[in-house]
């Protein structure tokens, strides 16, 4: 088992250089590798069915953080497998399911439409119908919204927040967009096209899109583009002082393509995702995770926003957890070699293509 002590760093901090600047980096920068490595190990601990607790350290078991591979997440997971790779896979509809899926992030509100619709499809849709039912349940008190992003409500004449999403929806699809960011040359014109949208800022545009590239709709690499969230701004502020400010997303590609360099410094043991190295979407979630584990772990490093304490505190959930990705990753089979498995694993058709059913894998 991995042990991390909260604040251990390097004697001294060696500078980098990014974009034709010298930054010398915090001691959060090696609490960054050092967090990366301890995440890692307890999701695959949790994976392997491992007996917990799976560290020691006290703010990881205390708080809640995401997975350092942002496609092991729970809503990523349920993305993929429940989302992007069941139901028919023409383009078209596998675009409208993962963009009515996000735009509400939230799984029972995939869940209220899906029951009450049968299918979300696109060549179905209604305005009046669609509206009704999220309507119904706005009204009984129920949540339509994730927390985890701030959905800007669009204004399209619409009154609520949802009605005027759905006109969103329908905008993007009315105006070609499926076929647009298909035809896209690359993963930053995509983006492009859906940063166009009202209510979309460059945030949810670059989120979104990694979300529709798991398809086999899309395959756009991970390494080509990336877009700092806010979290992430903040947390390379941590790492790097006032000094990194416009370049960002310089910084974050140095650490997606130099980890194995940092890992191996700091003597860390990091197996990736079954192989799969970090990508940039990961290492912009990181700098995300890691400016929280600041607060407490180096509260005397000051970030952007201010914030002084973590909000979510762990609480563990007992739902069974996937860990099935994009079949073109090439990495499922690795999981069903060294994982346990519930269920069968068996080959099924899902639309157009040949795939194998997720792999259920059994937290403790």
């Amino acid at each position: 088992m991995l042990t991390f002590a909260p604040g251990e760093t390097t004697a001294e901090a060696t500078p980098i250089k990014v974009a034709g600047r010298v930054l010398k980096p915090s001691p959060v920068f090696d609490t960054y590798w050092r967090f990366a490595a301890a995440r890692q190990e307890v999701y695959l601990a949790r994976v392997e069915d491992r007996p917990g607790p799976w560290t020691h350290d006290p703010i990881l078991l205390r708080h809640r953080f995401t997975n350092c591979y942002r496609a092991a997440d729970r809503v990523s997971q349920y993305l993929i497998s429940d989302v992007s790779y069941a139901g028919d896979q023409a383009w078209d509809e596998v675009f409208f399911r993962t963009i009515v899926f996000k735009l509400f992030n939230r799984l029972s509100t995939w869940q209220l439409l899906s029951g009450a619709l049968g299918e979300v499809r696109w060549d179905e849709y209604s305005f009046d119908v669609y509206n009704e039912v999220l309507s119904c349940a706005f009204q009984a008190g129920e949540k339509l919204y994730s927390a985890a992003y701030v959905m800007p409500a669009p204004r399209l004449s619409e009154v609520r927040k949802h009605s005027n999403h759905l006109r969103l929806i329908e905008l993007m699809m009315r105006s070609s967009t499926p076929q647009r960011i298909q035809d896209a040359a690359t993963m930053q014109d995509a983006f492009a096209v859906l940063r166009d949208f009202p209510g979309m800022g460059d945030f949810l545009a670059y989120q979104y899109l990694i979300d529709l590239n798991y398809s086999a709709g899309l395959d756009f690499d991970e390494m080509e583009f990336v877009v700092p969230g806010p979290g992430a701004r903040d947390g390379i502020r941590k790492c790097f002082g006032p000094a990194s400010a416009g370049i960002e997303h310089d910084i974050i590609r140095y650490m997606a393509d130099q980890q194995e360099e940092h890992f191996d410094r700091l003597g860390l043991s990091f197996p990736g995702l079954w192989g799969r190295r970090l990508q940039l979407i990961d290492c912009q979630n990181l700098f995300c995770e890691v400016d929280k584990y600041a607060r407490v772990a180096h509260p005397e490093v000051a970030g952007l926003s201010g914030r002084t304490r973590i909000k979510q505190t762990f609480r563990r959930d007992s739902a069974p957890v996937t860990a099935w990705f994009p079949p073109k990753w090439g990495i499922n089979a690795r999981i069903g070699q060294s994982a346990p498995r519930i269920g069968t694993k068996t080959a099924c058709r899902r639309g157009q293509i040949t795939l194998e059913d997720p792999l259920q894998l059994q937290l403790g």
